[in-house]
Protein backbone atom coordinates (compact mmCIF):
# COMPACT_ATOMS: atom_id res chain seq x y z
CA UNK A 1 0.00 0.00 0.00
CA UNK A 2 1.33 3.45 -0.89
CA UNK A 3 1.25 6.38 1.50
CA UNK A 4 -1.53 8.86 0.82
CA UNK A 5 -0.90 11.75 3.29
CA UNK A 6 -4.46 13.19 3.17
CA UNK A 7 -5.92 9.72 3.79
CA UNK A 8 -3.28 8.27 6.15
CA UNK A 9 -2.58 11.40 8.18
CA UNK A 10 -1.47 10.66 11.75
CA UNK A 11 -1.57 13.35 14.40
CA UNK A 12 1.06 13.27 17.10
CA UNK A 13 0.01 13.57 20.73
CA UNK A 14 3.56 14.52 21.78
CA UNK A 15 4.41 18.07 22.85
CA UNK A 16 5.35 19.83 19.58
CA UNK A 17 8.44 21.73 20.75
CA UNK A 18 9.71 19.21 23.30
CA UNK A 19 12.80 17.06 22.70
CA UNK A 20 12.11 13.64 24.21
CA UNK A 21 15.84 12.87 24.29
CA UNK A 22 16.27 15.47 27.02
CA UNK A 23 17.20 14.11 30.40
CA UNK A 24 14.15 13.89 32.61
CA UNK A 25 11.46 11.70 34.13
CA UNK A 26 8.36 10.65 32.22
CA UNK A 27 5.14 8.96 33.34
CA UNK A 28 3.85 6.63 30.64
CA UNK A 29 0.67 4.62 30.16
CA UNK A 30 0.46 1.94 27.47
CA UNK A 31 -2.95 0.38 26.80
CA UNK A 32 -3.76 -3.00 25.21
CA UNK A 33 -5.45 -3.24 21.84
CA UNK A 34 -9.20 -2.69 22.27
CA UNK A 35 -8.61 -2.47 26.05
CA UNK A 36 -8.61 -6.26 26.32
CA UNK A 37 -8.01 -7.42 29.90
CA UNK A 38 -5.40 -10.18 29.68
CA UNK A 39 -2.34 -8.85 31.52
CA UNK A 40 -3.38 -9.29 35.16
CA UNK A 41 -6.29 -9.75 37.50
CA UNK A 42 -7.06 -7.54 40.48
CA UNK A 43 -8.71 -8.80 43.65
CA UNK A 44 -8.65 -7.05 47.03
CA UNK A 45 -6.41 -4.33 45.54
CA UNK A 46 -3.74 -6.91 44.68
CA UNK A 47 -2.37 -7.55 41.21
CA UNK A 48 -1.93 -11.14 40.02
CA UNK A 49 -0.04 -11.27 36.75
CA UNK A 50 -1.10 -13.60 33.96
CA UNK A 51 1.62 -15.29 31.91
CA UNK A 52 1.38 -12.34 29.52
CA UNK A 53 1.73 -9.89 32.41
CA UNK A 54 4.86 -11.73 33.52
CA UNK A 55 6.32 -11.18 30.05
CA UNK A 56 5.65 -7.46 30.43
CA UNK A 57 7.32 -7.34 33.84
CA UNK A 58 10.35 -9.26 32.51
CA UNK A 59 10.72 -6.99 29.47
CA UNK A 60 10.28 -3.86 31.61
CA UNK A 61 13.07 -4.95 33.95
CA UNK A 62 15.28 -6.10 31.05
CA UNK A 63 15.02 -2.66 29.44
CA UNK A 64 17.73 -1.13 31.64
CA UNK A 65 20.22 -3.76 30.48
CA UNK A 66 19.44 -3.01 26.83
CA UNK A 67 19.13 0.78 27.12
CA UNK A 68 21.73 2.08 29.52
CA UNK A 69 20.49 5.67 29.06
CA UNK A 70 17.31 4.93 31.01
CA UNK A 71 16.37 4.13 34.57
CA UNK A 72 13.03 2.74 35.63
CA UNK A 73 11.02 3.74 38.67
CA UNK A 74 7.52 2.81 39.87
CA UNK A 75 5.65 0.41 37.58
CA UNK A 76 2.39 -1.56 37.63
CA UNK A 77 0.76 -4.04 35.25
CA UNK A 78 -2.99 -3.54 35.28
CA UNK A 79 -5.46 -5.88 33.49
CA UNK A 80 -5.36 -3.90 30.23
CA UNK A 81 -2.65 -1.27 30.62
CA UNK A 82 0.63 -0.49 32.28
CA UNK A 83 1.83 2.59 34.12
CA UNK A 84 5.48 3.34 34.65
CA UNK A 85 8.05 6.03 35.23
CA UNK A 86 10.99 6.16 32.81
CA UNK A 87 13.97 8.36 33.56
CA UNK A 88 16.09 9.31 30.56
CA UNK A 89 19.61 10.00 31.85
CA UNK A 90 22.45 12.35 31.07
CA UNK A 91 24.56 9.79 29.21
CA UNK A 92 26.47 10.84 26.06
CA UNK A 93 24.14 11.43 23.16
CA UNK A 94 21.14 12.32 25.31
CA UNK A 95 19.74 15.82 24.97
CA UNK A 96 19.00 18.39 22.35
CA UNK A 97 21.58 18.73 19.57
CA UNK A 98 20.14 21.78 17.84
CA UNK A 99 18.37 19.71 15.18
CA UNK A 100 14.72 18.74 15.09
CA UNK A 101 14.06 15.04 14.52
CA UNK A 102 12.59 14.05 11.17
CA UNK A 103 8.80 13.67 11.12
CA UNK A 104 7.67 10.19 12.28
CA UNK A 105 11.27 9.41 13.27
CA UNK A 106 12.16 8.29 16.78
CA UNK A 107 15.55 9.62 17.81
CA UNK A 108 17.73 7.00 19.44
CA UNK A 109 17.98 7.24 23.23
CA UNK A 110 14.59 8.93 23.44
CA UNK A 111 11.39 8.10 25.27
CA UNK A 112 9.72 7.16 21.98
CA UNK A 113 12.54 4.80 21.08
CA UNK A 114 12.29 3.10 24.47
CA UNK A 115 8.49 2.69 24.25
CA UNK A 116 8.65 1.37 20.67
CA UNK A 117 11.32 -1.18 21.59
CA UNK A 118 9.47 -2.26 24.74
CA UNK A 119 6.14 -2.67 22.93
CA UNK A 120 7.81 -4.58 20.10
CA UNK A 121 9.60 -7.03 22.43
CA UNK A 122 6.45 -7.68 24.46
CA UNK A 123 4.32 -8.13 21.33
CA UNK A 124 6.74 -10.61 19.81
CA UNK A 125 6.91 -12.72 22.99
CA UNK A 126 3.15 -12.66 23.68
CA UNK A 127 2.35 -13.55 20.08
CA UNK A 128 4.82 -16.44 20.23
CA UNK A 129 3.05 -17.68 23.37
CA UNK A 130 -0.41 -17.49 21.82
CA UNK A 131 0.82 -18.67 18.40
CA UNK A 132 -0.65 -15.62 16.73
CA UNK A 133 2.03 -13.74 14.76
CA UNK A 134 0.97 -10.26 13.71
CA UNK A 135 -1.90 -9.98 16.18
CA UNK A 136 -1.92 -6.53 17.84
CA UNK A 137 -1.20 -6.41 21.57
CA UNK A 138 -1.10 -2.63 22.12
CA UNK A 139 -2.99 0.44 21.01
CA UNK A 140 -1.06 2.42 18.42
CA UNK A 141 0.22 5.16 20.72
CA UNK A 142 0.90 5.78 24.41
CA UNK A 143 0.16 8.47 26.96
CA UNK A 144 3.05 10.41 28.49
CA UNK A 145 3.42 13.13 31.07
CA UNK A 146 6.66 15.03 31.55
CA UNK A 147 7.41 14.97 35.28
CA UNK A 148 8.36 18.50 36.23
CA UNK A 149 9.73 18.31 39.78
CA UNK A 150 10.11 16.14 42.91
CA UNK A 151 6.56 16.90 44.06
CA UNK A 152 5.16 15.79 40.70
CA UNK A 153 7.36 12.66 40.82
CA UNK A 154 6.08 11.75 44.29
CA UNK A 155 2.47 12.30 43.18
CA UNK A 156 2.90 10.08 40.10
CA UNK A 157 4.63 7.36 42.14
CA UNK A 158 1.71 7.35 44.58
CA UNK A 159 -0.77 7.23 41.69
CA UNK A 160 0.97 4.12 40.34
CA UNK A 161 1.09 2.42 43.75
CA UNK A 162 -2.59 3.20 44.42
CA UNK A 163 -3.83 2.24 40.95
CA UNK A 164 -4.80 -1.39 41.73
CA UNK A 165 -6.93 -0.23 44.69
CA UNK A 166 -8.80 2.11 42.32
CA UNK A 167 -9.36 -0.41 39.50
CA UNK A 168 -13.14 -0.29 39.85
CA UNK A 169 -13.05 3.49 39.23
CA UNK A 170 -10.32 3.39 36.54
CA UNK A 171 -11.42 4.81 33.16
CA UNK A 172 -9.41 2.02 31.47
CA UNK A 173 -11.58 -0.61 33.22
CA UNK A 174 -14.18 -1.82 30.69
CA UNK A 175 -16.70 -2.14 33.53
CA UNK A 176 -16.13 1.48 34.61
CA UNK A 177 -18.58 2.97 32.11
CA UNK A 178 -21.17 0.27 32.86
CA UNK A 179 -20.85 0.98 36.59
CA UNK A 180 -21.24 4.73 36.00
CA UNK A 181 -24.18 4.56 33.59
CA UNK A 182 -26.91 6.65 35.10
CA UNK A 183 -24.89 7.52 38.22
CA UNK A 184 -24.27 11.11 37.15
CA UNK A 185 -20.59 10.90 38.22
CA UNK A 186 -18.07 12.53 35.98
CA UNK A 187 -15.14 10.40 34.84
CA UNK A 188 -11.90 10.46 36.80
CA UNK A 189 -8.80 11.63 34.99
CA UNK A 190 -5.33 10.18 34.88
CA UNK A 191 -2.70 12.18 36.72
Amino acid sequence: MTCDPPRHHRLSIRLPAYDYTWAGAYFITVVTDQRQCFLSEIADSRVSLTDYGEVIEQEWLRSTRIRREIQLDAFVVMPNHIHGIVIVGDSPGVGAHGRAPLPLHRPPRSLGSFVAGFKSSVTRRINDMRRAPGLPVWQRNYYEHVIRDEEDLDRVRQYIVDNPARWEDDVENPKYHLNRAGSGRSSDTIV
